[in-house]
């Protein structure tokens, strides 16, 4: 699945609370551009008290985008839903009735050994009733991926439930607030998640096990305005990237422009890339000096990465 265009698409995932009520009308009107995706969340963005009222105005909002785009085109982010639970999948799904397709998919939060078979269950049951594919991004955030003791059994038990719906699963999202809170920690604006040792070495795991198959989604960036907000967040994104991430959980519009040019290709990697993987595997030589004679290409080292490059390319373009 990780081959697949539709993984690397998803880019900047902007996360809103269920029940407001005015963003059916901002995406009508294109406010937030046309290189996004929308998160609209059930669980820890809304009190355990008012779901029901939340669900019912997801559908209402669902409902008046599928009559606007009668009267007009506009871009439609892929949409993604955040529940609380599996079985609300279903419910939401009958909720929606006729408007299910505008459902990309759902996230599926605190993704745990105890959750994970009903969160699978859940989501190809939706496949069944829906005539477009339902997808699913599981966030690893639940404080038991912390203990060293069984971190790896847990991930690897994990994989498996997802290797079982592989191609259901856009991407493996992480939780770093939620892994931060356990230790009480909480970053500013000039530093990046990637020096918290405690939390690095998390991700360092979730990318060893995951990220041979899976696009994993970098965390969020809580700062929005201030002084050093797009610095360290232009920091963190160099940084997500280097350490295996693509694309980035984020919680302001402000957010979305910094993580779409982050994640641009550049001129020389395209060319790199093509070159690698246009080789004739039965060349003398499987090394050469790349078009810009600046570094080595390898044929047998470099096409994995070349694949990744040109997906990126697809997805965020060329800088």
């Amino acid at each position: 699945m990780k081959d697949s265009i539709i993984c690397y698409s998803v880019g900047p995932l902007l996360y809103c609370p269920a029940d407001h009520t005015g963003i059916a009308a901002s995406l009508i009107r294109e406010r937030f551009g046309k290189q996004f995706s929308l998160a609209l969340c059930l669980e820890d963005t809304i009190s355990e008290g008012h779901v029901e009222t939340a669900e019912q105005q997801l559908a209402a909002t669902l409902s008046i985008l599928h009559d606007a785009r009668s009267d007009r085109p506009f871009f439609l982010p892929k949409i993604f839903i955040r529940v609380r639970r599996p079985e609300q999948i279903l419910k939401l799904m009958r909720l929606f009735g006729e408007h299910q397709d505008l459902v990309t998919g759902f996230i599926l939060p605190k993704f745990s050994p105890e959750n994970a078979d009903a969160y699978r269950q859940a989501i190809l049951l939706a496949n069944e009733i829906c005539r477009n594919p339902v997808y699913a991004m599981p966030i690893l955030e639940d404080r038991g991926i912390i203990d060293l003791r069984s971190r790896r059994e847990l991930f690897y038990q994990l994989k498996e439930v997802l290797d079982s719906m592989e191609e259901r699963i856009l991407n493996v999202r992480v939780g770093g607030n939620d892994l931060c809170h356990v230790f009480g920690f909480r970053r500013n604006s000039t530093e990046s998640i990637h020096r918290i040792a405690a939390i690095s070495g998390i991700f360092s795991d979730i990318i060893t096990v995951f990220g041979t198959d899976y696009v994993v989604s970098g965390p969020v960036w809580e700062y929005y305005h201030g002084k050093h907000w797009k610095k360290g967040l232009k920091k963190e994104l160099k940084e997500d990237r280097l350490c295996g991430f693509t694309g980035k959980t984020v919680i302001h519009p402000r957010q979305i422009q910094p993580v779409n040019d982050a994640y641009k290709v550049s001129r020389r990697d395209l060319d790199d890339a093509r070159a690698v993987l246009g080789w004739d595997p039965d060349a003398p030589r499987l090394v050469s000096g790349c078009t810009s004679r600046e570094r080595m290409n390898e044929y047998k080292v470099h096409s994995n990465w070349a694949k990744r490059i040109l997906m990126l390319a697809e997805a965020y373009g060329v800088r």
